[in-house]
């Protein structure tokens, strides 16, 4: 089988799965794994298809006018520090910063498959489920309040948190400060519009 061959059976697959190992897809194609990763690559650099530790992800085409407002506040959300939400639909979500990644994955929680973040220090992609979340330190991003900034490691997290303070949390436990604080603070509430009157 070509190459092209074996990429549009890859991006049918996930067309119709959603998501796959790059091992599953180098047993199905009968190639080593170096080969697979080598069939991916230019459909991840051509925003075909997304890659995470956890594993290959179906892109569908974006809708210019949505894809970059947070699906939570509605502000600008292609930054670094937004976060993606993968829905079991297929549909991608974006959120302009993990503050609003974590509370929309709470409202829509049993509709995503898969909450994609990226490290603050490095810009690396990683699965929110197994970040490590920093909430309330002094350093301010410019994102919606509590602000979080995430970490790949609970390691960099305290040797920032030693430096900016804060509190370090795991995905559950950020997700539940979130809420503890929206409903103290009322902070970005989705789609409110304010009456002055």
């Amino acid at each position: 089988m070509l190459r092209r061959e074996r990429q549009q059976q890859i991006l049918i697959w996930l067309e119709e799965e959603g998501a796959l190992r790059v091992s599953e897809i180098s047993k199905r194609l009968a190639v080593s794994t170096v080969t697979a990763y080598s069939d991916i690559k230019p459909l991840v650099e051509q925003q075909l298809i997304l890659k995470s530790l956890n594993g290959i992800f179906y892109m569908p085409k974006k809708n210019h006018a949505s894809s970059h407002v947070c699906s939570y506040c509605n502000k600008q959300s292609n930054t670094r520090l937004s976060v993606q939400l993968i829905k079991l639909n297929q549909r991608i979500e974006h959120t302009c910063c993990a503050h609003c990644g974590l509370l929309r994955y709470h409202q829509i929680e049993k509709e995503v498959s898969q909450i994609i973040c990226y490290d603050f220090l490095k810009d690396t992609m990683i699965s929110a489920k197994i970040a490590t979340f920093l909430i309330h330190s002094d350093l301010q991003i410019n994102t919606c309040q509590p602000q979080v900034i995430i970490f790949d490691s609970m390691k960099k997290a305290k040797q920032f948190q030693s430096g900016f303070g804060g509190s370090i949390h795991n995905f559950e436990e950020a997700i539940r400060v979130m809420i503890e604080d929206k409903n103290r603070d009322h902070c970005c509430q989705p789609n409110i519009k304010l009456n002055f009157s």
